[in-house]
């Protein structure tokens, strides 16, 4: 008996006797009460009320494929190479797995409940908790060596930006070059990998996308964070709505991108610049500005105390907020 089928039977909210639980799956109401233990173990809240049975206190959000390939344009769906998984390594992991496998020249796209080895920039650990938020990631050609790939990650942050708040969620900012924040902190972040080219201009490239949808702690996690529930608690946040709406937005930005480049995309990163007037430093403290914005090859831009507008590389370095 699978964990999830348990669970679904429990998400209504409502008090299932272990009689009833057992009937429906065809097992023992000894091995209800296991699995009934199993489930609380994976982080789900569930009330045992004495002499009724069981009830389910947590929210539930399954992903579901079904669920976010009804939620996509018809056009968008022939060209993708959807998995959803219960878990994995990393979705970057797994893309980059399919595009090994073959995908008959689809879009990749893997989705999964839980990572293990979730990374971000500079191969930071990404907290991947199982259930809780969305971590997908696409594979996504370009046209023209890599030279034209400057700016891709602010590109993509837009397009979250844009997904997000389309659903909901308000005064999405970006930091550079590929976190998405609200206020009240970190929201998601970006991890472009470059793969290679295909062939002689042809760019094959790694997008993973992490959103923190319904994490409610994490005492792990060295900076300000937050998540879609905590800040918008009246909002039904769906993952499987949140997906398609990224799958939707990502891939229509990465056409636009691939025929009309960067400049498209420069005054809607501008205006979520959460470093915009702040005095910020780089290269460990050894430079110190005034956040600019980007310039149109998305380098970031400081005005230093001297006066001097410095580019910033993202290769380079990162940003932080002088305290």
């Amino acid at each position: 008996m699978k964990l999830k089928a348990l669970v679904t039977l429990l998400s209504d909210g409502k008090v299932h006797s272990g009689e009833s639980l057992a009937r429906q799956l065809g097992v023992s109401r000894t091995a209800i009460w296991k699995q009934v233990r199993r489930v609380m173990d994976e982080g789900f809240e569930v009330a045992t009320i004495r002499g009724r049975g069981y009830q389910l206190i947590s929210r539930v959000d399954f992903l579901d494929p079904v669920l976010i390939t009804s939620q996509l344009k018809t056009d968008l769906l022939t060209q993708i190479d959807l998995r959803v998984l219960e878990g994995v390594d990393s979705t970057n992991a797994e893309v980059f797995r399919q595009i090994a496998e073959g995908c008959d020249s689809k879009i990749p796209i893997t989705i999964a409940d839980s990572q293990t080895a979730g990374r971000g920039r500079r191969g930071r650990i990404w907290r991947s908790p199982r259930g809780e938020n969305l971590y997908l990631s696409m594979g996504l050609i370009f046209h023209g060596g890599f030279s034209v790939l400057d700016g891709l990650s602010l590109v993509l942050g837009v397009a979250v930006a844009e997904a997000l708040e389309a659903l909901g969620a308000p005064d999405v900012g970006l930091k550079w070059p590929n976190d998405i924040f609200l206020p009240s902190g970190k929201l998601g972040g970006i991890l472009v990998e470059l793969q290679g080219e295909l062939q002689e201009g042809v760019v094959q490239v790694i997008a993973g996308i992490g959103i923190n949808v319904h994490m409610s702690k994490a005492d792990d996690v060295d900076q300000p964070w937050s998540s879609l529930a905590g800040a918008c608690p009246d909002t039904e946040w769906s993952r499987n709505q949140i997906a398609a709406a990224i799958i939707g937005a990502v891939s229509d930005a990465a056409e636009l991108f691939s025929r009309e480049g960067f400049s498209g995309f420069r005054n809607s990163w501008q205006k979520r610049d959460i470093y915009h007037d702040r005095l910020v430093q780089a290269r460990g403290g050894e430079l110190k500005g005034v956040g600019c914005g980007i310039d149109g090859n998305g380098n970031y831009l400081l005005r230093t105390p001297e006066g001097d507008v410095v580019p910033i590389r993202a290769g380079e370095i990162s940003l932080r907020v002088v305290s």
